[in-house]
Order: structure tokens, then sequence, then C-alpha cells
């Protein structure tokens, strides 16, 4: 269950820099709208130090760690939706990302070109956001148009595509997210706006690339702050991240970052805070399984029950769950074996209804 996140913005915003820092992938990173043609995906490892820790009283053969993917796409310009700038033929491959994120610009460089020649994130994504309502537009008109053709058969199904695209047509032509939009309390409603993949039904956050010199001093970078009063009018949040240094970073030994940093006045990189903003965007959490073989990290819905956890490691898992053995990671550690956590009464045993817990370690029984 990879988490899948797309990166949109206007060109040169630091988007394909920020890309090549985020991930094992390398994208084409040049001072010129359109450089990245083909969308560029990067399956970045999830950083989790309660793996290592876990593995120091397992010792296994591997240690394997969950993974997210970013998925960057060419600058979209004003217009994009109608074909302008190349931006129109990328936006099918965010369609199927689990979240978008919008990286705005929050640095003055006059050696780096701006598509409208002004530094203003907030305009930025204004532009960005309308792009997307006018692509989701023409998709809902088209369900819209649907809809009233199958009105004759009187299926109140398509009776009900027919109001809740009506609506929408108007809040996007408005230039406001679906997301927003108050949506009648019912399961087919849901069900009919998640068929149709609305690039701004999904959800949302902002990255801010801030200059080396303010971002250690967020206080002082006027586009950062005014960015965040946006994400937060949004009930969104914003990520402070300055590419510039992330592409250093991800060039140096592992060993060797902490001093980096350290010298930027960082106390981590920018990419696990990205991460961090993605799983709780998504509500998402972690559990592991340990055995001689590996240490794994496995990613699940916060709320979901032992069966649908198995089902992410397996479906025959879900399929035939049986029951869980469960012990929480500090509990391992610290004890030093599963065998001690089963004697201090730490190693529960849990059937269907159990709700996970972020750091849980499993062993799942299953019969099919």
């Amino acid at each position: 269950m990879a988490l899948s996140i797309g990166i949109v913005g206007l060109p040169n915003v630091g988007k394909s820099t920020l890309f090549n820092s985020l991930s094992s992938a390398k994208a084409e990173a040049a001072n010129y709208p359109f450089c990245t043609i083909e969308p560029n995906v990067g399956v970045v490892v999830v950083p989790d130090d309660r793996l290592e820790k876990i593995d120091s009283v397992i010792h296994a053969d591997r240690i394997l760690p969950t993974t997210i993917n970013f998925v960057d796409i060419a600058g979209l310009v004003r217009g994009a939706s109608k074909g302008e700038g190349l931006g129109n033929q990328f936006l099918s491959h965010i369609r199927e990302a689990d979240a978008i994120v919008q990286v705005g610009r929050c640095f003055e460089d006059s050696n780096v070109i701006h598509v409208e020649n002004r530094v203003d994130p907030v305009a930025d994504v204004a532009t960005v956001t309308m792009e997307l309502c006018l692509k989701d537009l023409e998709t809902v008109q088209k369900r819209l148009d649907r809809a009233r053709k199958m009105a004759k058969s009187n299926d109140p199904k398509e009776k009900l595509a027919g109001e809740i695209c009506e609506m929408l047509s108007k809040h996007l032509d408005d230039g406001k997210p679906a997301r927003t939009a108050q949506l009648p309390d019912s399961v087919d409603a849901v069900a009919i706006v998640r068929e149709m993949h609305l690039l701004t039904a999904k959800p949302a956050f902002y990255i801010a690339n801030i200059d080396e010199g303010t971002i250690a001093n967020l206080d002082g970078n006027k586009h950062f702050q005014a960015l965040k009063q946006l994400a937060e009018s949004e009930g969104s949040f914003v990520v402070p991240v300055c590419a510039a240094l992330e592409s250093q970073i991800a060039e140096l030994d592992p060993k060797d970052r902490p001093e980096f940093l350290e010298s930027a006045g960082l106390k981590e990189p920018g990419l696990h805070g990205v991460i961090r903003a993605g799983y709780k965007l998504l509500g998402l959490q972690t559990f592991f399984t340990a055995g001689k073989q590996e240490v794994r990290a496995w990613t699940t819905k916060i709320g979901a029950k032992a069966p649908q956890a198995a089902g992410v490691i397996h479906t025959d898992f879900e399929k035939g769950f049986i029951k869980a053995e469960v012990m929480w990671w500090e509990d391992l550690v610290t004890l030093g074996s599963e065998a001690k956590c089963r004697e201090a009464g730490k190693l529960a045993i849990e059937g269907k209804e159990y709700v996970m817990r972020d750091g849980d370690v499993v062993h799942f029984r299953f019969n099919v």
C-alpha cells in the first residue's frame, strides 16, 4: 500500500529540484518551463528509526521500510486545462494519486525566471488551483451529460448524479476545489464523486520552497507566512523545505548529514516533514512484522482493524484471518524478545475487532 503523492505547481518554483532531493529518481532540472516532459515517479523510503531498534533484538536477515511514491509532472501554466503549455497532457498522470501537494515559490532570485514575472506563492497557488478546477469541470460536465441522457430511465442514482454534477459545476467554475463542496450525506453521493477521480477532490497540502537564508527563520520570510495563512484558512498545512539544501543533503553520506543539518540550522531533512504531512493528511499509520527473515514496516489506515491490516500484507491473510499476536514495539525492544514479552504478559492474542495502533508488532494467524 504505497502512498502516492502528486507534485504540482507553476514552472520554476522548484518542483523538480525538490523531487530530485526527495526521491531516488533524478528528474531533469533546468531554468526554463516544461523540462519535465515524462511524469517522474520516485520511490522514497519512509524513515523510521523504530525499525533498527526492533532489529537490535531480532537480528533479521534484512530490514524493509515502507515507501512513498512521488509523481512529478511538468509545470502548469495559466490555460493548462485548455492545452496551454504542456501541463494539460500530464494532469492524467496524477489522477490516481492519493493526495496532491502544491509547491509554492517562497524565495527571491533574479537568476531563476518566474513564468509570470513575480514572486507571489498565493497567486501561484490560485493559478494552479483554477487550472485543476477547470480540468475537473470538463470531467463533471461529461458526467452531467450522461446523467441527463439517462434521466428517462428514472434511475435514482442517475438523478442524484445530475444534482451533484450541477452543484459541482458551479463550485468548480468559481475556482473552488471539489473537496470543499458540501455533498449530500449518502454512500451513493460519495461513490459518484469518487468514480470521477477529480483532481481537486483529493486531499491536498502545500510545500513552501524557501531560500537558504530564511529556512531556519521562517518568521522572516513574508512569502512563507502568506502561504501559511492561506493553508490555515483552508484547514490545510504547509511544509517549509529548502529544495536547494535538500538536494545537497541527498548527495551526502548518511553519517555526514546530521552535521550538515546542524550547520544549516535544521533538525531534520525536509523530506521527513513532507512524509509526516502525507501520513497526517491521509490518516495513515505504521505497523511492523518481525522475524528472522525480515523486520518490515507496513502502512495502514488509522482505525484499521486487524484483518484489514493483515490484508495489506496479502489478501489471503485477510480472507482467512484467525487471530493476531500483538506486541508493542517498545515492549519488544525493552524486554529483548518475543518469548520474554509472552512471559511478561505483553503479547496479546487479538481477534477481528482489534483496532491497530501505530507501532504494533504483529504476527497474523490465518487459514485459507
